[in-house]
């Protein structure tokens, strides 16, 4: 009923309907219209009046669409600027690469090749040295990374071999975003490969985010993380975290499909009820699998000496050994290798989360300064990805025939940890320690430097 009122009498702050207040004026004007008519002054009085009696919800209508239009304005830059300053400030995007000479062999390597009609011609002699084409490295990237007070940039420019320590350590040397996209190709001996880093990172006062994938080719390496860290600062120089971390990995470590298949099996029962066990699948029975064929043959020497071997030949029909023994030490090898490589190329990706603590004290003077960080994964491993008969919690459950039925998922620690000190005695004299040790499953990851410099 009040706000019926209110449109009624034309205060409810609209008007653009019909209220007393507009049919008020209306007639206030007709009126006043008809007494200045004959007056051309009073009639541009009236008109005057009019305008300001009748347009002031109209003006104030119009200012306050601006005054929003402005505001939004101001939201909009204000919002794309913060975006700026917390992302993309100080970020650096780069193109780079180098090329150079491969390695190469300090000596040649020759074999002979004889005449297979006379055996005692004069052989030809074959460079067997392998030659391979130019090293090179290209990619592009785009980088926010904060140094510590300690890292002095090598160079004028980012080419993508940088190694910060930010990326290992738990706190960041400034709060806020930090990230690191890079993606490259390589060559090195003539085989091809494709690296990559994809880290991202947000350290506030009390909480650490972060998201990291890494690829190495060279060394079969494809790594990817996520962790969400509650963070306690303990003065200016030292800070504790505690949360989860979520982790990847390809390798099923503790399997090897070649030695559970040779240690199969079976139980043969003779006419007496005794059992017999015997392989089920002796070695050489890997190259049947691949096409090889071994064939018996007998030989007598000039001294009528006797001898019996097999000779093995090759999908083609090559002769590739001349004995089992042969066989087995130059071909069995790599037939092994290639039976697990397609095993476990079949099976699929791993993926766990677990509890992880750190620490992080930083302390930096001109003259002296020591970094020391570390991260410890507890062993309360949960796998949500992957077949859990191979992964890394069975990893020495395998026995003669497969997986133990007796056994039990076995937790396991992972950590990292790093240190870097420097101290200026003098002018002319310091020294200085770096060092950091990865264990993650299976792999293990260590690298250190020291020295002393004296300056003349």
């Amino acid at each position: 009923m009040i706000e019926t009122l209110k449109h009624f009498f034309g205060i409810c702050g609209e008007h653009n309907h019909p209220n007393l207040l507009n049919i008020s004026l209306i007639f206030m004007v007709l009126y006043i219209s008809y007494k200045a008519f004959k007056n051309k002054r009073k009639l541009i009085t009236f008109i005057l009046l009019l305008f300001f009696l009748y347009s002031p919800a109209q003006v104030i209508t119009q200012d306050s669409l601006l005054q929003n239009k402005i505001v939004k304005k101001y939201k909009a830059k204000k919002f794309f600027n913060n975006i700026y300053k917390q992302f993309f400030k100080y970020g650096t995007l780069y193109v780079a690469g180098d090329v150079r000479n491969s390695y190469e062999q300090q000596r040649k390597n020759y074999f002979v090749r004889t005449n297979p009609e006379n055996l005692y011609d004069v052989p030809q002699v074959i460079d067997q040295t392998i030659y391979h084409p130019f090293d090179y490295r290209y990619g592009l990237g785009f980088r926010k990374l904060a140094r510590f007070d300690y890292e002095i940039k090598a160079k004028h420019y980012y080419d993508g071999t940088e190694n910060n320590k930010s990326l290992s350590s738990p706190t960041a040397a400034v709060q806020g975003f930090e990230y690191l996209l890079h993606f490259e190709k390589e060559r090195r001996r003539g085989e091809e490969f494709i690296n990559s880093r994809y880290f991202l990172r947000h350290t506030g006062k009390y909480h650490i985010l972060k998201l990291e994938h890494r690829e190495v080719g060279n060394v079969g390496f494809n790594y990817q993380s996520a962790e969400a860290r509650l963070r306690l600062p303990i003065g200016k120089k030292f800070s504790i975290s505690a949360g989860v971390i979520a982790r990847t990995h390809e390798k099923a470590y503790g399997y090897n499909p070649i030695e559970i298949w040779l240690n199969e099996t079976e139980i043969y029962t003779d006419s007496q009820g005794n059992e017999y066990e015997y392989p089920a699948n002796p070695w050489y029975s890997l190259g049947f699998l691949y096409g090889y064929d071994d064939i018996y043959y007998t030989s007598t020497d000039e001294n009528g000496n006797q001898m019996s071997d097999w000779y093995w030949t090759d999908p083609n029909g090559q002769i590739v050994a001349y004995t089992d023994l042969q066989f087995r030490d130059q071909i069995f090898g790599n037939l092994m290798n290639r039976y697990n490589n397609e095993i476990w190329d079949t099976l699929d990706p791993y993926a766990e989360y677990a509890p992880i603590v750190g620490f992080d004290f930083y302390h930096y003077k001109r003259n002296f300064w020591l970094h020391a960080y570390g991260n410890w994964i507890l062993p309360h491993h949960t796998y949500f990805k992957g077949d859990s008969d191979f992964n890394y919690l069975n990893r020495n459950n395998w026995g003669l025939g497969g997986l133990r039925l007796d056994s039990k998922p076995e937790q396991w620690d992972d950590y990292q940890a790093g240190i870097i000190a420097g101290w200026k005695i003098s002018k002319t004299l310091g020294f200085f320690v770096e060092g950091e040790y990865t264990k993650f499953w299976d792999s293990e990851i260590f690298n250190t430097s020291f020295g002393i410099n004296f300056r003349l």
